[in-house]
């Protein structure tokens, strides 16, 4: 592989000195697969090179290698003015191919042994485990308790039998004007999983999780952000078709405005979740749950499109890629939303919400207003409660006129 990047021997010979020698052939072989020019697999090749001379010099063992060598490394490069953009990108990857393969420890961040911490890792456990919660929700559920622990017991190891409604209130009351009513909402939520959690295992008689107070979020008191069904087919008819990116994105968009999918359903979606022959379409969901959806006309034939001319080759089983190296799946859901707003922005429609959410919010809203019902949109959006369908119930203002009762000595 370096023989192909590099013609003169002597350029060759001079990439071979150092101890990383032997792996830069897997290296090259690694960043070529995902997608990187030859050009640019060079000047990687070249810097990764430097750094193994370097390593010589230090008497630096490949085994020794860490994050805090590479950054002395790339000191170096500075003080010298030697240094590339793209420098630190490519030394990183090498010491990922490094981990993979063995070499290198896996980097493992110090974590401090505590009895708090140990709680803390087996509350995670059965979140994962027992109650097959997603790793996501868990982003919210486990600071709160890591927040808690330490102002109610301080530096000692918790002894849950002093625990009273008391500590509970004052810890909501203290920390929930600094919050949005959704995430004072996930606060308590999360509380309450750990008191029933510590009853479950003994820890704790009382029923502490009932003591926790409601934080008000009425959520059925605003209207949904939905845009126009007009809006949304000029959002889709102005998204650029005429190169790869633009085609991907329009497949995208599709599958938010007609399917009511989620944005980090969307980056999850495999390959292996669609079956062409039956015109489905499996979505991963939270909490682990799956449903299958009909693929609309539309959003089969572009997703057939673009993964038959537009997809860029790779070993991934994401259906939506990145069109430049590394060729991998889409990041998260912030993607996503980007990828929408710049859409919204593009077809130069108004709107004060633009995330990926407000095309699925549209779908429902136009679904209901041309007489589907709250169980139909429930059961499309894959909502686990019809509370959370009910909010949609509100912008069907002309059904609602036919309920309203007149108003006492109203106009006759």
């Amino acid at each position: 592989m370096i023989n192909q990047l590099f013609t003169l021997s002597s350029t060759i010979e001079r990439l071979r000195q150092g101890p990383l020698s032997e792996y830069l052939d897997a290296y090259a072989a690694a960043v070529a697969d995902q997608g990187y020019t030859d050009h640019s697999i060079r000047q990687q090749i070249i810097v990764i090179a430097d750094f193994s001379r370097w390593l010589k010099q230090k008497r630096i063992d490949v085994q020794h290698l860490d994050s805090q060598v590479v950054e002395r490394f790339l000191r170096l490069r500075r003080r010298q003015q030697r240094d590339r953009r793209g420098d630190p990108k490519a030394l990183e990857r090498l010491l990922t191919i490094l981990r993979q393969i063995g070499v290198v420890k896996p980097h493992r961040p110090p974590v401090a042994d505590t009895a708090q911490s140990r709680i803390v890792a087996e509350f995670r456990r059965y979140l994962l485990q027992e109650r097959g919660l997603s790793p996501l929700t868990l982003l919210n559920y486990i600071p709160v308790i890591e927040q808690f622990l330490p102002e109610r017991f301080h530096n000692r190891a918790p002894n849950f039998a002093m625990l009273r409604a008391a500590d509970v209130t004052r810890f909501v009351m203290r920390h929930a004007r600094e919050l949005s009513p959704i995430r004072a909402g996930l606060m308590v939520t999360a509380l309450r999983s750990f008191f029933r959690y510590l009853r479950h295992r003994g820890a704790i008689a009382t029923d502490l999780a009932g003591c926790v107070p409601t934080v008000p979020n009425w959520s059925l008191s605003t209207l949904p952000k939905f845009l126009p069904a007009a809006m949304v087919e000029r959002i889709l008819e102005c998204c650029d078709r005429k190169t790869s990116v633009g085609r991907r994105n329009h497949a995208i968009l599709l599958l938010l405005a007609r399917l009511g999918l989620r944005a980090g359903e969307v980056v999850g979606l495999s390959l292996d979740d669609i079956d062409w022959s039956t015109g489905q379409i499996t979505i991963r969901g939270k909490g682990g749950k799956s449903a299958q959806l009909p693929l609309a006309a539309d959003v089969g034939a572009a997703l057939a499109a673009y993964l038959r001319n537009d997809r860029p080759r790779s070993a991934t089983r994401s259906v939506f890629l990145r069109h430049r190296a590394p060729l991998v799946g889409l990041g998260n859901s912030s993607t996503i939303s980007s990828l929408v707003r710049r859409a919204i922005k593009h077809a130069s429609v108004e709107s004060a919400h633009t995330g990926a959410h407000v095309l699925r919010h549209s779908l429902a809203t136009s679904l209901l207003r041309q007489g589907g019902s709250l169980d139909e949109i429930g059961e499309l959006l894959r909502h686990q409660s019809p509370n959370t369908t009910a909010i949609y119930a509100k912008v069907d203002v002309t059904a609602l006129h036919t309920l309203a009762l007149p108003w006492p000595g109203g106009g006759r």
